[in-house]
This record gives C-alpha cells, structure tokens and sequence, in this order.
C-alpha cells in the first residue's frame, strides 16, 4: 500500500468544514435565537430546580429561603427574554381595604402594645420569638407589619440603630490625668468587664473615732420654691478641708497602733469602688510602707473636682474642640470647677448655723489651726470607719479604716437619735446646649417630672451618684440630700440659684442606680492582695510605690510602679513656687 500523505488528507476534507466560529446564518437552534449569557451573571449550582420556579410546592412566602437570597441561576439574566408578554400586567393592581380599625389597644395586629417575655417557640414566620422583644402592629396595608427586636437591641439581625450619623462624627480623644513617665513600669492592665465580675460581701463597718461638728439642716429648702422668688446660691467663706490619706494626722496615729492594714479617705476609695462607671481618666497613688497600705490622691488630682455629664451619650467637649464663648464655659474642665464650688456652698447654704443648735462629736476637727485661720469652720463631721475584708483562707484578718464625712444633722421623726446627712448639689448648665444628655428643663419639670428629670441624672452622671451613694453607705448615713442647681443665666457660669431639693435614703438609692457596693469590695481586695503579693518580702522601714490611672479613652486600669521619690519633688517645686509668690506680695504691700 502506498503511503497517505498530509496533502491528500488535505484534499479529502469538505470545502465547508472549516475553523473558526459559526456564520451568523448558522446561529440557530431549531428556529430558537441564540441567548449570550452575561459576564455579571453569578455562578451559581449547575443545576437549581427551585431558584426560578414560582408555580411549585415551595411557592408563595414559604418558598422563601435566606440561604438563597444573595445566589443567581448562571443565565438567569437572560430569561427575561423568553418569557411570555401578558396582554394586561395584573401586578399594576391593587385592593384597597376600607374597613374600620378600632382605635383601642390590642394584641391583634393593628395594636401598638409593646411587651416583653419567653413568647412562642417558633421561626422567623412566627410572631412570639423566644427570649425577644417584639412589637406587634401592621405595617403598610397590614401586611408584613410584625417587627422582631432581639436581645441585642436593633431592629431584626441588623444590630441596634445608633445616632444620627454616629460613623462620621470625629474620635473624640481624652488627655490623661497625669503624664506618664520613661522610668516607670507598668505591671498589670485590666479592663472593667474583670473587675465588674468581682465581689465580695464584707459585714457593716464600726465606728473608731468622731471629729468635727455639724449643724442642722434647713428643712425649709425641702418646699417647692415660689414662682419668681428662686433662693439664690450664695458663696460663704467656710474653713473646709480635703486631707488625702498618708497626712492625715488621726489616720497616722491609728497606723502606729496597728487598728488596720488598708487606710483610705473615702472620696479617694468611692472612686477605686465605683472604677467601672468612670469615663474620664483618673489616678490614685497606693504607698506600701511595712505592712500597711495608703490609698492617696496626688496635690491638684481630678479626685476633687466633680464631674458633670461625664457618662453622657454626648458628653461636653474639650477645650479643643469648642468654639466661642459659650462652648468654653461648657467644658469639661470649666463645668468640673463650676460644680466643685457649687457643692461646697450648697452644703454651707443649707445648714442653720446656730451656737445653740450645734453638736459636737469625740474631738475638735483634727486640720483646723485657729491660730492661723481666719475663716470660721463649716458644718463637717469625720467619721473613722474599721471594715472588715477578710476571706476565710487568710491566716491573719485584713481591715480598712476609712475617713468618712457627713454635712448636717436632721431631726428623726420617731423621735430617736438625730439622723446623720450627706448634702450634695446636681447642676443644670443649659439644657439646649451641647453636651446635656438629653435633660429636660429643670425650671419646668423638676415638681412636675422629678422621676424623669432623676432618672436622667443617673443616666448622664452614673459615676459622680454612684460615688456619692457610696461615700454616705460608708459613713453610715441616715439620708442624701440632693439639690438642683442651675444657672441664673444659661450663658453665664456666675449666679446660680437652687430650684429645690429630694431627700433618699442610700441603700435605696443605690437600688435605684443598680449600684452593688459587693463589687467595689472585690475590686479593693483585688488590687490590695496585687499589691500583697508584688511585695512578698518587704520591710518595716522599705517604702514602695505605685499608680493606678485610669485610661483617658478606654475602660481600662493600668497599674504602674514608681519611685519612691516619685510626687515628692513635685511637692517641694510646688512649696518652693508657693512661698516665693508669697515672698513677692509681702514687698509688694
């Protein structure tokens, strides 16, 4: 057989059969066009019976399935193109209900109750579900009007729905109580979701020792004011005293004679207590001298001053970010100084100052120098207060002596012993500006809606109540006193005059506030045995030091360790500066 040669095989092929793609006459199958599919097409299951069906046994609302919500037949953009043309588009109509809903409240659809419970078993199909809120209403023509709120707040799965434009407003950043330095070092970092899991159930304290005196408090402040005849703040020139722990002379004197382990003034401890409700940046100062322990504040420290709206949604914004006069006198500092004072002359207002009508306590008040002070003292009595921390696996018990005060005195009702007060002011700045968290006006609401305008203030000023309620259940206090302050003109920070005054009793309140007094001793525990146990071998005469600051812009606690020298050279600059200005007046007069 002769050979076969590619030339050949060549010339056997058909003169049509050629490459390439088909003619444009040859494009059709069987009289059908050909359909291109779509490059934006999505790639879906090779073959899916259900995703373009709508006459079968899944049809209708039950044909619905979320898990195919996002997917697409691959040239399903396509169909469109064979699909029949109706003569008349029934989906252009629609029928219109006309009958008369009733006007009451129901639990049918229809009716607007709101309530809360276990509900029904059931699906997304089904209204009642388990463990949610759920509204009940119909919606647009009433149909499809059951909304769904879960646990988590929002609406539906969607998560809850923030504030007007919450993602474009700026991040807002908060400078720290105090700079931290190269040479210290930072030994622990905790977050306040630990420390709000801790307790501990420590038994009623016991009295040690009673300085100082008080007055008794004016009950007439308790009426409602008359209309165009407001009482006026005023500003009385009182001796008041706020020693932090280590110089406090008493404290000095029970530490010598080994009463406790933890010493603490109780405007220092109601901070480290109330940690998880703090947003601004605080910091408190813990010497470990021999086997005791001081919980002290730092000269100028942010422990002093009270806040003003600092848990609000919108709280009050920095010198850095405000503009113009009025912004500057709402700021977070200039509002802290302004409530500061407010607090020291409402306590100083409300007390009848009577020689006559005046109890004394054990011993004259321990920081008034008579020689040297020409101010008159005010109404203030301290209270040295033992608490008992200890846990059953200690070998040896763990106290805390706490210097506690109170500001007036009230006659019982029963007729027994008189009560013991703490006095205390809240202020209104504006209600309409920046930073107000929502408060309604004072001058309007206080007698009408004073629950709302209470609640409101627990809301925007969680942590300055909670140390507060805090400080008087230290103390053993009868009852709290809070005024309602505001300006006498929104727009000026000078006069202030008292709108009225609601009296509560402690334990109740903090009930009121969710405030558990069990988790602020399990923090204080918490941080001694840290303490404790960082020191395993100190000496009677070895002195360490440490910080615990609050972050400025999140719910944390940062523990350092520092010199021992650390804030006393401050101390001294700041002595030094003090007596040379003195100097300078006395050649001046």
């Amino acid at each position: 057989m002769a050979p076969i040669s590619i030339a050949d095989i060549v010339a056997a092929l058909p003169a049509e059969d050629t490459w390439g793609p088909a003619a444009s006459e040859d494009n059709m199958m069987d009289g059908v066009p050909y359909a291109p599919f779509s490059k934006g097409d999505k790639l879906g299951r090779m073959a899916d019976w259900t995703g373009d069906s709508k006459g079968g046994d899944r049809g209708g609302r039950q044909a619905y399935n979320r898990n195919y919500r996002d997917q697409q037949v691959y040239g399903a953009g396509a169909s469109s193109m064979f699909a029949v043309q109706v003569a008349e588009d029934e989906s252009s109509f629609s029928v219109v209900d006309n009958t008369r809903t009733s006007a009451k409240r129901t639990f049918g659809r229809g009716g607007g109750t709101v309530f809360r419970g276990r509900g029904q078993r059931g699906g997304p199909g089904q209204r009642g579900g388990r463990a949610g809120f759920q509204r009940v209403g119909a919606g647009r023509g009433g149909q499809g009007g059951d909304r769904y709120y879960d646990n988590r707040g929002g609406r539906g799965n969607r998560g809850r729905r923030f504030g007007w434009k919450d993602y474009d407003k700026p991040q807002r950043t908060r400078e720290p109580s105090i700079t931290v330095r190269p040479d210290w070092n930072m030994l622990e970092e905790v977050d306040f979701n630990r420390l709000s899991k801790l307790n501990l159930q420590a038994p009623d304290g016991e009295d040690i020792e009673s300085y100082g005196f008080l007055y008794y408090y004016d009950r007439s402040y308790d009426k409602a004011p008359v209309k165009n005849a407001e009482r006026r703040l005023q500003a009385l020139d009182r001796a008041a005293y706020n020693v932090t722990t280590s110089q406090d002379p008493v404290i000095q004197e029970l530490a010598e004679k080994n009463e406790a382990t933890i010493f603490a003034a109780a405007d220092i401890l109601s901070m480290l207590m109330c940690a998880p409700r703090s947003v601004y940046s605080w910091d408190i100062i813990i010497v470990h001298q021999g086997n005791k322990i001081y919980l002290d504040k730092r000269d100028g420290s942010s422990l002093d001053l009270v806040t003003v709206n600092e848990n609000a949604a919108d709280a009050p914004l920095e010198i850095a970010e405000a503009s113009g006069k009025q912004e500057i006198i709402n700021t977070p500092n200039a509002l802290a100084m302004e409530a500061t004072v407010i607090n020291h002359s409402f306590a100083l207002q409300t007390v009848v100052e009577s020689n006559t009508a005046k109890v004394e306590f054990s011993h004259p008040n321990p920081f008034y120098n008579a020689e040297e002070e020409t101010e008159p003292l005010a109404s203030k009595g301290y209270k040295y207060r033992r608490f008992d921390l200890s846990l059953d696996s200690d070998e040896e018990p763990m106290n805390l002596i706490v210097r506690t005060e109170v500001d007036a005195l009230a006659k019982n009702p029963t007729g027994g012993e008189d009560q013991h007060l703490v006095v205390k002011a809240l202020n209104e700045f504006d209600s309409k500006a920046q930073g107000s968290g929502g408060s309604l006006d004072w001058r309007s609401k206080l007698y009408s809606q004073r629950g709302a305008v209470v609640a409101t203030e627990m809301k925007n000023n969680s942590c300055k109540l909670a140390r507060w309620t805090t400080q008087a259940i230290l103390a053993k206090a009868d009852g709290m006193k809070l005024g309602f302050v505001s300006r006498t003109n929104p727009r000026s920070a000078a006069g202030h005059v008292v709108l009225g005054v609601a009296g509560y009793k402690p334990r109740e309140f903090a009930a009121q506030m969710n405030l558990n007094i069990g988790n602020g001793w399990g923090i204080v525990r918490t941080i001694v045995d840290r303490i404790l146990a960082l020191d395993t071998d100190q000496d009677e005469n070895k002195v360490t030091k440490y910080i615990l600051v609050k972050d400025p812009n999140r719910p944390v606690l940062r523990l350092y360790s520092v010199p021992s020298n650390t804030f006393e050279d401050d101390e001294d600059v700041a002595a030094e500066e003090e007596a040379e200005q003195k100097g300078e007046d006395d050649e001046e007069a």
